[in-house]
């Protein structure tokens, strides 16, 4: 059973809250590290219909038959039970009574900012972490893990990642979809779905996507607040600093699994990364994605963001602490060539409160290059690991 960064936190906050509530995209570990991380705890899947029904019909019930040191899998099934555990706290908050655990951000959340603001903590734990993958002894080459993701059951179980990805995107639409949307031609929600996987890495232009869909924009919208909701897409914000010039305003897309992506492009194996047109656009995917996956496994509120002025000139990432920034460019070559910095150097001089600069690559040496940190994919842990050192 592989260590997760997330357990730590889990179990610290666990001793402080008398709930801890777990989100994150179906099949990211979070009922594989609960039981782990508390194995003397009743464990109560909602995803069992009969207790499901059970849980409706008297809740009351379930909740006096698993009383204290209980986690409760896939709450978002049965969201009443938030007012009972309401009541049971409230006359008894003893920490680390109830782990709750759901995979649609909406509407756990919904559910938690109705009954349970200020009683849980909450977590977010997402899929392997680059980190995660070199401790476990996971990591492959870099085509390698583009092309199969980051979902754990595909390691754990030795799955083709096509096939995989294709049951879990089948099983998304008609188990989350359907009642989280009402979608009338799912295969129009597939297509949109598959054009957001080509403009990865790409400032949003929900006009153009909805266009090509033959959808308006209200309708892609919402579908794209049901990707995010789902943990699929996330949206990376522009930055907005003093610089006295015009910057974009809309976010960029990404998704959280570049092997989900890399299936609804189409693509069959890692060989078809070698001359992929989206090849970069997926490797900043792969780095975007991992910063943000760190943020959440240290229970940090994403402080990401990108820089794009109107000139064409940007930043890829840019990591807020405190008032000053820190600026990272993402370059899928395995050879540094002197125009990388070029972006990095033009910003730091304008913006002036740039702590350190790094350049991430998709080769192995790492090295300091006109003052910026050069860092190999593998050690992209480092950001945030010095971040904390100074």
């Amino acid at each position: 059973m592989w260590n997760r960064t997330l357990e730590l936190p889990l179990l610290r906050l666990a001793k402080q809250y008398p709930i801890v509530t777990l989100t994150g995209p179906r099949q990211s570990g979070k009922t594989t590290l609960c039981r782990k991380a508390f194995p003397s705890y009743e464990y109560v899947s909602l995803e069992n219909l009969d207790l499901r029904v059970a849980a409706v019909a008297d809740p009351r019930g379930l909740l006096a038959r698993h009383r204290r040191g209980v986690i409760l899998d896939e709450i978002q099934h049965v969201p009443e039970l938030a007012s009972y555990l309401q009541q049971i706290v409230d006359d008894d908050d003893r920490p680390g009574q109830y782990i709750l655990t759901g995979s649609q951000q909406f509407r756990v959340s919904e559910t938690i900012s109705q009954s349970l603001a200020g009683r849980t903590a909450l977590l977010k734990l997402m899929p392997f972490s680059i980190e995660e993958m070199a401790e476990a002894e996971l990591l492959g080459n870099l085509d390698d893990l583009i092309f199969t993701g980051s979902y754990p059951r595909i390691y754990d179980k030795r799955l083709d990642p096509s096939e995989a990805l294709s049951f879990y995107l089948e099983t998304y639409v008609e188990r989350d979809l359907r009642t989280l949307l009402q979608v009338r031609n799912l295969r129009t929600f597939e297509t949109f779905l598959k054009l957001c996987a080509t403009f990865i890495g790409q400032v949003l232009n929900l006009n153009k996507i909805a266009s090509a869909c033959g959808i308006d924009q209200k309708t892609a919208s919402a579908w794209l607040s049901v990707l995010e909701a789902s943990f699929l897409v996330f949206l990376l914000p522009p930055h907005h600093n003093n610089l006295k010039k015009r910057v974009v305003k809309s976010p960029k897309l990404y998704f959280v699994d570049t092997g989900l992506a890399c299936f609804l492009l189409g693509m069959k194996t890692a060989q078809h990364l070698t001359t992929h047109p989206l090849r970069g656009a997926l490797f900043e995917c792969l780095v975007v994605g991992d910063l943000l996956k760190q943020q959440h496994h240290a229970v940090q509120r994403p402080s990401l963001y990108f820089f794009k002025a109107h000139s064409g000139r940007e930043v890829d990432v840019l990591i807020e602490h405190g008032t000053e920034l820190t600026a990272v460019e993402i370059k899928s070559s395995q050879t540094i060539h002197d125009s990388f910095f070029d972006s990095l150097r033009s910003y730091s001089r304008e913006a002036q409160n740039v702590a350190r600069s790094y350049l991430v690559y998709a080769g192995k040496q790492r090295r300091q290059q006109h003052g910026v940190d050069v860092l190999p994919w593998h050690q992209l842990s480092e950001v945030f690991a010095i971040e904390e050192k100074g």
